[in-house]
């Protein structure tokens, strides 16, 4: 999975991607102190794997990752080659969804590219700035299919999409929140890899006192959720100086730390379930003596489209899958017994994966 993380100038984006990867990109309080996107991959914490890999005694215990992009702070105009100009939308095309870093805390110490503290404001500038690059995309395209379109009728279905496309994003409108007519459209829409139809977590950066109660008493958090939830789009709240100092600590002094400051989980965690919840995602194990490992799918994928996950060769030649579930199987110690209290299914082509599910792949190839 691979996470775009977006926002106006000195709202926090730099010092949260530090805290989320440790990787130490340039943090400063000026703007286009990111020129080049950095990019951090990030272990998600599963502690099925560590029990696991115990039980097993595994040689190797391989998490899921999740890849984080850090992109350059933009401003209004960004499209038309203000700041650093289009340079950024290139970057962000790759991602799966968009991690948008909004200011709603109040600091005369950090100056604000727009003078004053807004996030609505500043969710605009982005989004509109994000518009602009998918016209200009929808531009290409439609003086492409209309040339083609002369020759060839059935492309007359995909002109007159592209149009309203074209229409929604100039009336200031993101194209996730358009409609369309059938599973065809819904294709074609989805193969245009335009920025406004990625979907997007935002970030709400807060005060440290604004934490303990998970932004509730933030008016600016209040706008945030408000217009997040117009748009099924996920919010969570942080403090990036807060995550900037986790970012230093063990394991045991982070959960001290978190429970000192009367928070149940990091914005890491935070970020990371919200990513899940909005993707659709979730995780299978496989588990042995060489290597315990979680492996990333969708939602209702079924067993040899989670076996081709691990190799190309274990989906073509698939025969059934040997599924346990990750607390039975660590009950009964080993996967003998749990077959002996008949808790391992012998699934075929037709199962869906679940979350938690451990597997081992049956294959011939």
């Amino acid at each position: 999975m691979k996470l775009g993380i977006v926002g106006l100038p000195n709202v926090g984006k730099s010092t949260l991607f530090n805290s989320l990867t440790k990787a130490g990109a340039e943090s400063a309080n000026y703007p286009f102190c990111t020129i080049d996107p950095n990019v951090g991959i990030v272990p998600v914490p599963d502690e099925r794997l560590k029990l696991l890999g115990d039980m097993y005694q595994s040689k190797k215990v391989t998490p899921a990752v999740i890849e984080f992009v850090d992109i350059a702070g933009l401003v209004k105009g960004a499209s038309k080659g203000e700041g650093l100009g289009n340079q950024f939308l290139s970057n962000i095309r790759e991602v799966d969804a968009i991690v948008h870093v909004v200011r709603c805390f109040e600091d005369t110490n950090v100056i604000h590219v727009d003078g004053s503290v807004n996030p609505l404001r500043d969710i605009e500038t982005i989004n509109l700035e994000l518009i602009f690059s998918d016209l200009e995309i929808l531009e290409r395209r439609i003086s492409k299919v209309t040339k083609a379109a002369r020759m060839d009728k059935s492309l007359a279905k995909e002109e007159a999409l592209l149009q309203r496309i074209k229409e929604h994003l100039e009336a200031g409108k993101m194209a996730k929140s358009m409609e369309v007519e059938d599973e065809d459209e819904l294709a074609l829409l989805s193969s245009y890899n335009l920025l406004t139809y990625k979907p997007v977590i935002y970030a709400a950066n807060v005060a440290e006192d604004d934490l303990a109660d998970d932004g509730a008493s933030n008016e600016m958090v209040g706008k945030v959720r408000e217009f997040a939830a117009g748009e099924d789009s996920k919010v969570f709240v942080i403090c990036a100086q807060i995550e900037q100092e986790i970012a230093e600590l063990d394991d045991d002094e982070k959960a001290m730390f978190l429970e000192d400051l009367g928070i149940a989980q990091s914005g890491l965690d935070k970020l990371i379930a919200a990513s899940y919840s909005l993707l659709g995602l979730m995780s299978f194990l496989t588990a042995g003596e060489d290597e315990t490992r979680a492996w990333t799918i969708k939602i209702g994928t079924k067993a040899p489209q989670a076996a081709g996950k691990i190799h190309s060769d274990f989906e073509r030649g698939f025969i059934k899958a040997e599924v346990v579930n990750y607390k039975d199987l660590l009950e009964q110690g080993s996967l003998a017994a749990a077959r002996e209290k008949g808790l391992v299914g012998m699934e075929g082509k037709e199962y869906v994966v679940k979350d938690g599910d451990v597997i081992l792949f049956r294959f011939n190839v």
